[in-house]
């Protein structure tokens, strides 16, 4: 063997193969030219970093006296499912004189194969290829501009940096916070991460400030005008002498109503007008988070099951590219690709709408998509030339659904833009301003056969207003004060939470962090400061949802009572997504030379082991359901998993306590005289059910943690009432 090259995924290594030519022999996780050289793959990561119990087995024990756990140097173990793909690497590397690094452009993809060179301590000369666009033309050009691939190796360390130090915190802080929390009675687990822990902030935040918000009001002044015959509305320009929001919006009613009176009936001069020519091009192609909202909007597909659509689109079907790709733009290469992309299109939607839409484009057309300075790691998510000849009829019809907008997003790219004259007027009465905005469509384009799946700004009137000159003279034939109610910001949904993170950095009032985390996304197209990749928000959100920090309901993601506990616990410098600039900006200087990976984690060991005191010293308020007190120390009982189900232990158990008791639906069974004493007491106190003369008990809401009492005689009663103060409310049940 000659050259190994050593691709992060089975279809780069394919476009490797046949760009380089001759003929292919097919190996078991591998291909072999016939020059002698091989190209094999890796499956994304196929390597770890071993967890705590890795490394020794106490730490199968959580315990405050262990933290922190840092294990530096740390280590890699082999993914169990992509193990045997890493034993065959590792037989080539030794057969190699040298090897091709053809991972994804980007820190991630250096890391995942520069880690596997290491795993096995290749040590022979390393080239490095750079690919975004796996089109034959493309790669075929990548390979005559190989360049060595230590140039490249700081980028790959400080993504490992990042990785180390995520999961050191992780692990760290979500044990230090879920043992102190058990020792106040809480029996769950209180997880913590760089990245989901911002994320739940900014739910809890968002929910917070909807549920206070307080009423406000403003108002618009609303002309309806005439000038020869053509007739528009105008909306009056508020003047900085009267009382404005921070909107700059009028909050004086009887001043709006002041207005509308003055200029009914007035005559109305055109102060200025101007008219400009104006384009809409059509939506870009997708990416991974634009693709998952248009898919919540429409089909209320959730993040993660767009995810799992897509991968099987594009393993399955080969229906599609690169499915979590952040970016919306293509190579200027893969213009010339048009014609069979939209061939497979048709091919695949015979007989459906689309087939007419792809059949009717114009593949010479070359829209703002293709435009390879802008295209990163990767390109937009689009159809593939459909070589397994699939049709819509034998996919499922999500992955139809799916497919039919990722096709969709393409095929616009082969319509005109729509064409327009935008005019605008400023109108006056003499003593108050107002400005109208007219459209006049001269080619509808794109328009005319699609309907944009993404939320598009609020626009211009459908008027013709290009007739209507400066000094031109007309009538307020009505004028009319609407008064507007503030709304609060709208609870997230999939959508909009998705949205948002790719721009958290505009909710940071740190001016320095802020541009920092705005400088790290500054050559990637749609992100504009975000926290986690396209790859991973969808996993981040559900594994919030899992763990129930955060709930899905009515559409909408809000915060649970826990998770509103949670975040209360915590330091702002975990819950604020400032953690990740101030990261960045150290894993810059790791990149650039000037600090090495162990100087960063040692900040973060600090920083770890700070937080930890702080925690333990000040511990957290933090509880979830009853609380029980110990009967015989009088510390908080915590609910445990056992060997055969769950007890009850005593957190003072470290101070000599040994008290235990089994559980049971209603809590922990204490000492039966006790528990019956304090039985027949309540009994004795409790209320009676105005309907049957039963007892009435209290009971909590599990969602909300509420209150409210229920009748004892159920299901024969089924009557409750709202508590107040710990008394039933019998007039409002």
């Amino acid at each position: 063997m000659t050259t190994m090259y050593l691709a992060e995924k089975p279809e780069l290594a394919r476009a490797i193969a046949e760009a380089i030519g001759g003929k292919q022999t097919r190996g078991n996780g591998y291909i072999t030219l016939d020059n002698g050289d091989v190209v094999s793959w890796c499956y994304g990561h196929i390597l770890r970093l071993a967890e705590p119990e890795e490394y020794d087995e106490k730490y199968k024990k959580w315990s405050l006296d262990d933290l922190p756990i840092v294990n530096i140097p740390w280590k890699r173990m082999p993914i169990e499912d992509k193990a045997e793909q890493l034993k065959t690497i590792g037989k080539l590397l030794k057969q190699a004189d040298t090897v091709v690094h053809a991972g994804d452009p980007d820190d991630e993809g250096q890391l995942l194969v520069d880690e596997v060179l290491e795993y096995f301590n290749y040590a022979g000369p390393t080239k490095r290829i750079l690919i975004n666009d796996i089109s034959i033309g493309n790669v075929k050009k990548e390979l005559q501009k190989l360049k060595p691939n230590a140039d490249w190796l700081p980028l790959g360390k400080a993504a490992e940096a990042r990785m180390v130090a995520d999961q050191l915190v992780g692990y760290n802080l979500t044990r230090a916070y879920t043992l102190i929390a058990q020792s106040r009675g809480f029996d769950g687990v209180l997880s913590v991460g760089r990245v989901q822990t911002p994320v739940l902030g900014l739910v809890v935040r968002r929910d917070r400030e909807n549920a206070g918000h307080k009423k406000a009001y403003y108002y618009t002044v609303i002309a309806a005008l005439n000038f020869d015959g053509i007739k528009f509305t105008a909306t009056y320009i508020p003047n900085e002498q009267y009382p404005l929001d921070e909107k700059k919006r009028l909050i004086d009613k009887e001043v709006a109503e002041t207005i509308a009176a003055a200029c009914t009936n007035q005559t109305a001069q055109i102060l200025a007008a101007k008219t400009t020519d104006k384009k809409t091009p059509p939506p870009l192609p997708f990416n991974l988070l634009r693709l998952q909202s248009a898919a919540w909007q429409k089909f209320k597909y959730s993040p993660d099951k767009v995810k799992e659509i897509t991968q099987s689109l594009r393993e399955n079907h080969k229906l599609i590219t690169y499915n979590r790709s952040d970016c919306s733009y293509l190579n200027d290469d893969q213009h010339a690709d048009a014609p069979q992309v939209l061939e497979a299109i048709k091919l695949c939607t015979a007989g459906d709408a689309m087939e007419t839409l792809a059949t009717n484009a114009t593949p010479s057309l070359k829209s703002r998509a293709f435009n390879s300075a802008k295209v990163s790691a990767h390109h937009a998510i689009i159809p593939t030339i459909n070589e397994k000849n699939v049709v819509l009829g034998s996919l499922t019809d999500a992955e139809k659904n799916v497919y039919l907008l990722i096709a969709q997003a393409y095929v616009m790219q082969f319509y005109p833009d729509e064409k327009y004259k935008h005019t605008e007027l400023i109108i006056t009465n003499g003593n108050y301003q107002f400005k109208a905005t007219g459209k006049k469509v001269i080619d509808s384009g794109w328009k005319a056969n699609f309907t944009s799946t993404e939320e598009e700004e609020e626009e211009d009137e459908i008027v013709d207003l290009m007739s209507l000159q400066s000094k031109s003279i007309g009538n307020f034939e009505q004028c009319q004060s609407k008064e507007n109610e503030t709304k609060p910001q709208p609870l997230y949904t999939y959508s909009t939470l998705l949205n948002d993170l790719t721009r958290v950095a505009k909710y940071i009032k740190d001016e320095k962090i802020r541009t920092i985390l705005i400088e790290k996304d500054k050559d990637k197209a749609g992100e504009h400061g975000g926290i986690g990749t396209p790859a991973t928000r969808d996993e981040i959100i559900k594994g919030l949802i899992e763990k129930g920090y955060i709930v899905e309901k009515g559409g909408k993601l809000i915060s649970s009572i826990i998770g509103q506990k949670l975040y209360d616990a915590l330091p702002d410098g975990v819950k604020f997504p400032d953690m990740t600039a101030v990261w960045f900006e150290q894993q810059q200087l790791i990149v650039e030379g000037k600090i090495d990976q162990h100087a960063f984690l040692k900040g973060i060991t600090t920083f770890i082991q700070q937080e930890i005191d702080r925690v333990s010293s000040a511990g957290l308020n933090i509880t979830s359901g009853q609380a029980y007190a110990c009967p015989e120390c009088g510390k908080a009982l915590r609910k445990i998993r056992g060997r055969t189900g769950f007890f009850w232990g005593c957190t003072g158990y470290k101070d000599g306590c040994e008290f235990s008791c089994s559980d049971s639906p209603r809590g922990p069974v204490l000492n039966p005289n006790v528990q019956a004493a304090a039985k027949s007491k309540a009994s004795q106190a409790a209320p009676l059910c105005p309907k049957c003369q039963s007892k009435l008990e209290l009971r909590r809401n599990t969602q909300d943690e509420s209150k409210f009492w229920a009748c004892t005689n159920r299901p024969a009663c089924k009557s409750f009432y709202k508590d107040f103060k710990g008394k039933p409310v019998f007039n409002n049940q």
